[in-house]
């Protein structure tokens, strides 16, 4: 196929925060629809579509009880249908979120697997054969119900209580009520799964990122269950829908790369240092320049090797599920972090809201958001009532909104050329042009010191090579750097100079330069 994903820029919406059209103060597809010609005009091409299906939304949509319908809320299926459509018309794509893992306890599956009498639900989760019998403790299992039904055992749950682990078999098993990776109810379980990706893909999406890739098989030390049925997946996708995407959230590009997925999702949890970069105490991208960039590299470059050079690891400026980046950084701190993740191999990821740099608010939980409600709140637009987000009444929207005199919006910053998001528009179209930069281009770290400044690596592929040195902190740096600078392709604040095998930067300077 041809590989769009090469070039492309992701947005991440959050359909419930993005752009009400009707006035009930909750986002929806029609809205998205509407404001299409922005993200287009941002420069992003494609986009990731938080769950948007039926729930009780207990956990904002991540508890699902129907796959195959569009939550009332939202619209309607035809209008998801119509934004397929609106998108490939411009020339873009769209993933859906594919959860996989659980579903909400309202899903009619649920509901059928709880009855006493077996029927073909009784395996589609987790169940041990008696009441006294807990199933919580196993690897990948986080807690369970009992008690609530009157069929005999316990039912084990993913995070929330409310959300039911769907049984997909246990790598090593050691209890009679664990079902085996083959068994038929897992395989049962697996061809459901293929069915909700048929029943989109028909409709026109053009593939999934997948809510935590990596947990469905339980007690799999060494995931080789879980990458086996990727590549399941992915063969009958490979059959019957070649082109579809498949983007995950695992963390392990060594493992979710092998299970047949194009890219990785950078985890802001586990072992990555992710959080080093932009959401710490001292972050990297901080002009203080107290960060450190080292532990990220090491991983980084330690997965890129894993993958035989491949990588392709997604690094997003935030998601609904961190605090947001505006929370650690100014706005100009973030022009420099937006300099480091679109010169990065893997595809960019653009969290709605970021590119004008909305700050994460302080706020009591809405459907399960805890902490991250604050990075949930509605688009900022424009300066009208709601910031163009809503006709609705202000109690009735989504969540509060920021209140602050300076609250950024969409079009005071398109009107300001020396915005964050007019610096993100130029980056993105740098990156768009620039062959070197993009998704499976090589990369070499040329300088990356621990608590050190800069940070500098190479993009390389049959089009040359291109240098992108990167200066956040507040001082004058310099580092080691043998190669010969030719022309440069973007700069941020005042230019870097090449001296007898020395790189100097500026403070507060980044640079791409073919060399």
């Amino acid at each position: 196929m041809e590989n769009w994903l090469e070039k492309s820029v992701f947005y991440e919406i959050y359909p419930q925060s993005f752009y009400d059209s009707n006035g009930d103060g909750i986002g929806d597809i029609p809205g998205i629809i509407e404001k299409l010609d922005y993200i287009q005009t941002l420069g992003c091409d494609a986009i990731w579509l938080n769950p948007c299906f039926e729930s009780p939304f207990g956990d904002a949509g991540y508890d699902v009880s129907d796959y195959m319908k569009v939550a009332t809320r939202y619209g309607t299926n035809e209008d998801l249908e119509q934004l397929f459509h609106e998108v490939h018309k411009r020339g873009m794509h769209i993933l859906l979120d594919l959860v996989p893992g659980h579903t909400s306890t309202s899903h009619n599956w649920f509901k059928k697997s709880m009855e006493p009498k077996q029927n073909e639900f009784s395996g589609r989760y987790i169940w041990s054969d008696n009441i006294w019998t807990d199933v919580a403790g196993f690897p990948g299992i986080s807690g369970s119900l009992r008690g609530i039904s009157q069929r005999d055992g316990s039912v084990a749950t993913n995070f929330f209580s409310h959300q039911v682990a769907l049984n997909y078999g246990f790598a090593v098993r050691t209890a009679s009520w664990q079902s085996a990776v083959d068994s038929p109810e897992a395989l049962a379980t697996r061809q459901a799964i293929k069915d909700i990706m048929a029943f989109w893909l028909d409709k026109g999406c053009d593939g999934f990122r997948v809510d935590m890739a990596g947990s469905l098989v339980k007690n799999d030390p060494e995931s080789r269950e879980t990458i086996k049925l990727w590549q399941d997946m992915r063969a009958y996708l490979d059959e019957n829908y070649p082109e579809a995407v498949l983007i995950s959230e695992w963390g392990e590009p060594d493992k979710s790369i092998k299970g047949g997925f194009h890219m990785d999702f950078l985890l802001h949890f586990g072992p990555s240092h992710y959080m080093d970069l932009f959401r710490c105490d001292h972050p990297f991208f901080s002009r203080e320049g107290k960060g450190d960039a080292s532990k990220f590299v090491e991983t980084y470059s330690n997965n890129y090797r894993l993958t035989d050079g491949k990588g392709l690891i997604c690094i997003p400026s935030g998601n609904h599920d961190m605090l947001r980046l505006r929370r650690y950084l100014d706005q100009s701190e973030m022009k420099m972090a937006y300099a480091f993740i679109m010169s990065m191999p893997g595809v960019p990821f653009v969290y709605y809201g970021d590119e004008i740099g909305m700050r994460h608010l302080d706020m009591v939980s809405v459907e399960g958001g805890y902490e991250r409600t604050g990075a949930r709140t509605p688009m900022q637009w424009d300066s009208e009532k709601n910031y163009g987000f809503s006709t609705a009444d202000a109690s009735s929207i989504y969540t509060a909104q920021d209140t602050a005199c300076d609250a950024p919006t969409v079009s005071g910053q398109m009107e300001d050329s020396d915005s964050l998001w007019n610096e993100v528009s130029k980056l993105i179209s740098v990156r768009r042009v620039t062959p070197q930069l993009w998704a499976s281009s090589k990369i070499q770290f040329v300088y990356c010191e621990p608590n050190r400044y800069p940070l500098v690596y190479l993009r390389s592929n049959s089009s040359g090579r291109v240098l992108v040195a990167l200066n956040p902190s507040s001082s004058q740096v310099t580092c080691p750097c043998m190669y010969t600078p030719k022309k440069a392709i973007y700069t941020l604040g005042e230019a870097v100079e090449f001296v007898d095998g020395i790189l100097s930067m500026p403070p507060e300077s980044a640079a791409y330069i073919e060399v």
